[in-house]
Parts: structure tokens; sequence; C-alpha cells
């Protein structure tokens, strides 16, 4: 059975994630279907690539992963459906294909958006179509057009320095435990085995890197990997976000910077010694 997964920014509070899945079994009563995430905040690229990019890499090839998120922040003209490092991914063609990817896929393909009806179920059909020929043999270069030219945005990477690191927080999780866009091969790469100082607001400061939350005691903060390999500020038992006032990266809110006057995102900073 063909693995189908979606992620969207739709939450679950109507019928629509049930309708778009409905749609699909329609198509395909044979997909697999399974949920990533419907609660991505709207216009959070960020957001949205650390959460599929993470997911995706998961799951056994030949998936189909479906993300439906931002659909409408661009006049859509095509949607489209790319193959990278054995993976299917569909989406808008509003720059997050990249961002996920952090780099142009392998192939991609642009699926025409010829109906007057532009929704999530008008979307979620013309993909599922393309999948299912994808299912029955078909090439991925004969199902849309080919050699297309699309939105590409680039990830939100942290400033290097010699001496420093300053980092933006991508996700805050279910326990306000906060993820900052750092991996762990970057980190060490730029530590070079010296001491260092992880500083947020309210200048806090975390000079260790813990294995697991229980490494400090209830109520105390740390840092530590996450099982992505993305830096994660937390406290033991607490919520670190709520605590300390941090916030995640909003696109929306940086675009309107200047009219509200006010930090739009918080950054972390790690100094080496």
């Amino acid at each position: 059975m063909p693995i189908v997964t979606i992620t969207s920014d739709i939450g679950e509070q109507d019928y629509l994630v049930g309708a778009i899945k409905g749609t699909l079994l329609q198509i395909n009563a044979a997909f697999q279907l399974i949920d990533i995430s419907h609660s991505l905040l709207p216009f959070n690229y960020p957001q949205a690539a650390y959460v599929c990019r993470n997911a995706m890499k998961h799951f056994p090839k030949h998936t189909f992963h479906i993300i439906l998120t931002s659909l409408f922040d661009t006049k859509q003209q095509q949607l489209l459906l790319a193959y990278h490092k054995g993976q299917y991914i569909a989406c808008a063609d509003n720059g997050l294909i990249t961002m996920i990817l952090q780099e142009k896929p392998e192939q991609i393909i642009g699926l025409p958006l010829q109906a007057k009806k532009k929704d999530a179920i008008a979307y979620t059909t013309i993909i599922g179509k393309a999948i299912a020929k994808i299912c029955n043999g078909v090439a991925l270069d004969k199902i849309g057009n080919i050699d297309i030219a699309f939105i590409e945005k680039n990830p939100l990477k942290p400033l290097l320095d010699k001496n420093w690191i300053e980092a933006q927080i991508i996700f805050i999780d279910h326990f306000e435990n906060v993820i900052v866009n750092i991996t762990q091969d970057v980190f060490e790469k730029q530590r070079k085995g010296r001491r260092f100082s992880i500083v947020f607001k309210r200048n806090e400061v975390i000079d260790t890197i813990s294995e697991t939350y229980a490494n400090v005691e209830e109520g105390e903060k740390l840092a530590l990997f996450n099982a992505a390999g993305y830096l994660e500020i937390a406290i033991n038992k607490g919520n670190a976000a709520g605590l300390f006032g941090l916030k995640g990266y909003s696109e929306i809110q940086a675009q309107n910077q200047y009219l509200q006057n006010q930090l739009f995102y918080q950054t972390v900073k790690i100094y080496f010694e």
C-alpha cells in the first residue's frame, strides 16, 4: 500500500482534515494515510521546514509527503511534486520545498492549476491523482510540466563567527521546549573543543550540554541535542518558552516588524572561549 503523509496548518477544529483524507481515499482506497501534524503555524516557513524535514527522513523510500501549508501565501499557478533522496514531496509553489530539502530537489515537476476552484480540497485532488499515476507506473516527468521555474527560499541558518554563533528559535514543542536552528554537527565544528556559554533572554546562561532532561534537578534549565540533532533549551518538568518569554520565528511578524515596533523573534547566542 502506498504510504501518504499529510502535514498542514489547517488545525483539527473543523471538517477539513477529514475531507482531505476522504478525497485521497476516493482516488485510491489503498492509500495508507499518516498524519504528521496539522498544527503548524500559518506562514511560518522555518517551523514547517523543521517539522517536515525531520519527519520525512524516518519514512521508507518512495513515501509520498503531501504538505498543505501556506497554500495561499502567493498566487498559485502550479503545485509542485518533487522526488529527492527516495522521497516524494508535494506542496504549493511558495518556496517551502527548498527550505525543507536545504537544496534543490533531484527531480521536480509542476502540476498546473487549471480548475477555477482553488482550495485545499481541489489541491489535494490534483496531488492525489498525480500520486495515483506514479503508483500505476507512470514516470514523474510524464505527469506534469518539466523544466519549470519555481519559487526558492533559503533555509533559516544561524550566523557563524570564529568565537560565536547566533541562532534563531524555529520551533516550540508541546512541552514548551525551545528548538534552535543549530545542529550538533555545526556546534561541534564551531566549538573546536572549547568551553562555551549559551545565552538567551534575561541573560540566562547554560554552559553544559546534557544527555537527558534528568541530568538536572527538577525546575532547572538545560540544553541538549534532541532526536533530530538540533539544540534544545528546556526546563526539567517545566516550560522554558513560557518561563523565559521566548518566542519562535514568524515570517508574518518579521514582515510587520517596523509597524509593530517590537522584537519579532528571539535569538540564542553561543560564545566560545
